[in-house]
């Protein structure tokens, strides 16, 4: 122990005993934490592993593919990725007047900063699943109840991302620009979006990704899209049908990386 002035400073071998008391703790809490998560969920090595021989036997069922009822799924396949498509659109223009609000640096008081962050994360903190079913109960079942949940949930995410990249922009232009007297729509457009664009472009073709795989799964509640058509073979144990479904799903997601990869790529290098 060092005395200065009124100040004592813990060196030497008790200062690291005291340091990996810390980490033993950190890392004692997390273990408690996940034993306690496991205990809560069930998580059973035992249970998976006798039930092995069952995930064989359907499989098993499942091969080979169907390839005939390729040709069913062609519509299916077109219309989940319209409603991709359509819910990323969406979720775009309900996310752009909600971002701008709910990032700190801009918006006009605190008040509207957080009304808007929990509006957003309402909207984000509903399912997707959920989403669809209130919208498939209001227009009816097929594509369109889809889209309203895939547009209302990706605003929530959207919004937050875009927020969140407003906040981290440089302050010097938009000073610049009120100085000029320039109105808040201004600041915008010339002293915000400029700063942002890259990024969002990036965030938007993520959710594009996601909005492709959830929308394959909406369909099993109705809301269109090649979904329905798995789940519909499932339930008539159909399971060769499943499989030819499945593997549509992953060449798509596998598509749809791949181009949304390249996209962002040339996106960053015209930023530069």
């Amino acid at each position: 122990m060092i005395n200065i002035g009124r100040y004592n400073l813990l060196v030497g071998p008790s200062a690291g005993n005291a340091g990996w008391l810390k980490y033993i703790s950190i890392a004692a809490a997390g273990l408690g934490i996940v034993w306690w998560a496991a205990v809560g969920s069930e998580v059973s090595v035992g249970e998976l592993v006798k039930g092995l021989p069952w995930i064989a036997d359907f499989l098993g069922r499942m091969l080979p593919p169907n390839w005939e009822f390729m040709q069913k799924l062609v519509r299916p396949a077109i219309e989940t990725v319209q409603i991709a498509i359509w819910g990323t659109l969406l979720a775009i223009v309900l996310a752009i007047p909600v971002c701008f609000l709910a990032a700190r640096n801009i918006s006009p008081n605190l008040v509207v900063f957080h009304a808007m962050r929990q509006v957003l994360n309402i909207a984000r903190g509903i399912n997707e699943i959920i989403l669809a079913l209130i919208f498939v109960a209001a227009v009816g079942l097929g594509p369109f109840p889809g889209v309203l949940a895939l547009g209302l949930h990706g605003a929530g995410m959207l919004g937050k991302f875009f927020a969140e990249s407003i906040e981290d922009i440089d302050q010097g232009p938009i000073e610049a620009l009120r100085s000029t007297g320039a109105g808040p729509i201004q600041i915008i457009i010339f002293g915000v979006i400029p700063q942002v664009i890259t990024s969002w472009i990036a965030v938007v073709l993520y959710r594009f990704e996601t909005n492709l795989r959830q929308a394959t799964v909406l369909g099993m509640v109705g809301a269109g899209g090649i979904g329905f058509e798995l789940v519909g073979s499932m339930k008539l144990f159909q399971y060769q049908d499943t499989a030819t479904c499945i593997l549509v799903i992953v060449v798509m997601v596998m598509a749809a990386d791949y181009i949304s990869s390249k996209l962002r790529a040339w996106v960053q290098q015209g930023a530069h």
